[in-house]
């Protein structure tokens, strides 16, 4: 067959199977007209019913067989670079595994169909004719630009000329500039890979040496380690430059926006220049040019969110998968995949070497390196010589805040102590908002949301209520609805927002700021006031998580935890495990560049469970011990990673029948050797949208097939109808 062509040795016309970005598992099939040149990969358009979409070619041949009179033509070819093998493997592997349709995998590649059109030609203006009688010094200036013989933009012109634009159209005008087409210019400045080298620590060297060579080694996965402030990016920054030598692309993941802006800084005064970016806030147009540059090889760098792996890269060498053990890698609605997992996958089929960058590496991470299978590199001290934070801790029954308030005695006078020497406090919370519930005192009416079975946050910024899962909101009433009493709502429990309040009445002449991902003003707001605690533009920071991992604050010296049992108190599995990587992230903020004149890093944790392995390992500073504790209770259960989990969720509006087919699709369970059935039980939360909700869960060994299993087990069970829905979240982070 003449794949280019289309024609299938000069005899029946060629049958192509179209994978298309709908929620649809198969391939459809299209004749190939002899005028397309198709490969494996190309992008086409191609009716569907009354529709044209958008697909990819995933196969030659018909295997159904269908008569070529029944089969509709490709409609078109897109100038865009085909989707390479290691790519389309990825899309039927993530399907395959996660049991999500080929086509919101293969959606998730073709986000920005503005891509599959070659960017139109920039004009310029170039000099073609003799000078105008009439020469200004505007002019003058212009033409002198204009020497060298090469073309401009007409903007471009004006602005080194120092002058306005209509002065270039007036030579237009006169003939002495001519109109050309310019080739687009680059999505991004290309980085230098020998630009400004760091100075390294002997142990940042000897790890950058070991990523280098993996860098040129095809496919690796390496875990680095290291303390907070150890400088783990400038030594896997060395790893990105190994490939930019060798031609290859490089992918960096963050898990969080808001980190985007520090990392670009630092890339930049490594490189000389930015990568390009990939996250929600990129505009359309520069997203655009990405997507094309990537596919391209135009564009050498990536940094970005979780749907940066999706990417059509042209020859990718080296994936970053920075902070490697957050949650935020977790998608979890339409395509639901773990993108530090995915990641590994698709260094495999570009055989790309993987790095995994971590303080505090998930227990999946270290147990792959227990088993050989991933490397291990451990920064164990600070690049800049300071000490790690000591840590400690306020027992809240002994020694807690007087009735009414959220702050210790002891956490209030370290506080005080730190302000008063001209550096910096923080006081984390991982609660947005002022309080989880408001009560009236007077009948005791709770304020719950209308759609799912949560409290109403109370937003004492915004003078709202609101529902963190669906969105609901209300204004704050000013008597209970219930019973009508005045003035009888009260507020229960802390959120970020009562804390600033509470410090700005202990300290009222101090400088505060609160950040939280829900702040008025977004993304560009709360990076302006990253940058004013960077230049040490405040004296207490009041935050939630978004404050906890990437950031620098040079005067910060103090970390005050306000409840360090948050995360403990509900039923996750793994709610120990993501309490210490955040209590150590949290912390390690602390004096992370000493200096001559700063304090000590210094953390303090108020808990009503001192005696918690949590609480022991952090003292202690002793993280190890915490990991063997945690990996031989996991061990002892036949939990990850020593066993695989997968939820079941059925949900719908009405609550009967929900049950009935949950119930039903127990039944239908198959039964197999080392896999057991659990439920179904309400869900945590039972009712999200207005959707109730029930769970079953499906343990396994680590062994098992589970996605083989779950396949042929929903295969089986009746189909949901109406308004009922299915959804299957293989290895689920959230118990929710």
């Amino acid at each position: 067959m003449d794949l280019l062509s289309g024609e299938a040795d000069g005899a029946a016309p060629a049958v192509v199977q179209v994978l298309l970005p709908v929620a649809l598992d198969k391939t459809y099939s299209y004749l190939a007209p002899p005028d397309l040149r198709l490969v494996p990969g190309s992008i086409v358009t191609v009716p569907l019913g009354t529709r044209k979409l958008i697909g990819a070619v995933w196969a030659f041949g018909d295997p159904a067989g269908v008569p070529l009179k029944k089969l509709k033509p490709v409609l078109g070819v897109h100038d865009a670079p085909a989707l390479g093998d290691p790519l389309r493997t990825l899309v039927d592997w993530v399907a395959r595994y996660t049991l999500t349709p080929r086509g919101m995998v293969l959606r998730m590649v073709l986000r920005v169909p503005e891509a599959l059109a070659p960017e139109p030609a920039v004009p310029g203006v170039r000099r073609a004719g003799p000078a105008p009688e009439r020469l200004t010094d505007a002019r003058r200036r212009v033409l002198a630009r204009l020497e060298d013989g090469f073309a401009w933009t007409r903007t471009g012109l004006a602005a080194a000329a120092g002058t306005s634009p209509g002065v270039v159209d007036g030579l237009v005008t006169a003939g002495t500039l001519e109109v050309v087409a310019l080739p687009p210019g680059p999505p991004v400045h290309p980085p230098d890979p020998d630009f400004n080298a760091r100075a390294l620590t002997p142990d940042q060297v000897r790890a950058a040496d070991e990523l280098r060579r993996a860098a040129g080694e095809g496919f690796s996965v390496t875990l680095l380690e290291g303390v907070t402030g150890a400088g783990k990016t400038d030594v896997y920054l060395e790893a990105v430059a190994e490939a930019l030598r060798r031609g290859r692309q490089v992918l960096i993941l963050v898990p969080e926006i808001a980190l985007t802006r520090a990392f670009l800084e630092r890339f930049s005064e490594r490189f000389g220049a930015n990568p390009a970016e990939w996250h929600s806030d990129v505009p359309p147009k520069q997203r655009m040019r990405v997507w094309r540059g990537v596919a391209e090889g135009r564009v050498p760098v990536v940094v970005g969110a979780r749907s940066a792996l999706f990417l059509p890269f042209a020859d990718l060498g080296v994936i970053v998968v920075d902070e490697e053990h957050d949650a935020a890698y977790k998608q979890e609605e339409h395509a639901t995949y773990h993108a530090r997992d995915m990641a590994v996958v698709r260094g495999r089929l570009e055989e790309a070497a993987v790095v995994l960058s971590s303080a505090t590496p998930s227990l999946e991470t270290r147990a792959n390196v227990e088993r050989g299978r991933y490397r291990r590199l451990v920064l164990p001290a600070r690049a800049t010589g300071a000490a790690l934070p000591e840590i400690a801790l306020i027992d809240m029954r002994r020694a807690g805040p007087e009735k009414g308030r959220f702050l210790a005695p002891g956490l209030i006078a370290a506080v005080r102590r730190t302000v008063e020497k001209g550096e910096q406090a923080l006081l984390f919370l991982n609660r947005r908002g002022f309080a989880p519930l408001t009560l009236c005192r007077a009948c005791g009416h709770r304020f719950q949301c209308d759609n799912c079975s949560t409290w109403l946050v109370d937003h004492r910024f915004r003078g709202t209520l609101s529902c963190h899962h669906c969105g609901h909101t209300v204004r704050r009433p000013e008597s209970c609805p219930a019973c009508g009493a005045l003035d009888s709502l009260v507020a229960c429990g802390p959120g970020v927002e009562r804390i600033a309040e509470e410090a700005a009445a202990v300290f009222p002449d101090k400088r505060i700021i609160v950040l939280s991902s829900d702040m008025l003003g977004g993304i560009q707001r709360l990076r302006a006031e990253l940058q004013v605690i960077a230049e040490g533009g405040c004296d207490i920071v009041i935050g939630t998580q978004i404050v906890a991992k990437g950031h620098t604050f040079p005067k910060l010296t103090l970390v005050g935890v306000v409840d360090a049992d948050l995360g403990l108190s509900h039923g996750d599995p793994r709610a120990a495990e993501r309490t210490f990587q955040l209590l150590v992230q949290v912390t390690g903020r602390a004096g992370r560049l000493g200096g001559e004149g700063m304090s000590p890093g210094f953390g303090i944790l108020q808990t009503f469970a001192p005696e918690h392995p949590v609480m022991a390992a952090l003292v202690s500073r002793d993280p190890e011990r915490f990991y063997a504790t945690e990996m031989e209770e996991r061990r002892a259960a036949s939990m990850p990673p020593f066993g695989r989990l997968a939820a079941v969720i059925v949900s719908g509006t009405d609550r009967p029948a929900t049950e009935d087919h949950a119930r039903a699709l127990a039944r239908a369970a198959p039964m197999a050797e080392g896999i057991e059935v659990l439920g179904p039980a309400d869900a945590p939360l039972a009712l999200v949208r207005g959707r109730h909700r029930l769970r079953l869960l499906v343990q396994s060994g680590r062994e098992s097939d589970l996605s083989a299993y779950l396949r042929a087990w929903l295969a089986a069970a009746p189909p949901a109808r109406g308004s009922l829905a299915v959804q299957v979240d293989v290895d689920p982070q959230s118990f929710l």
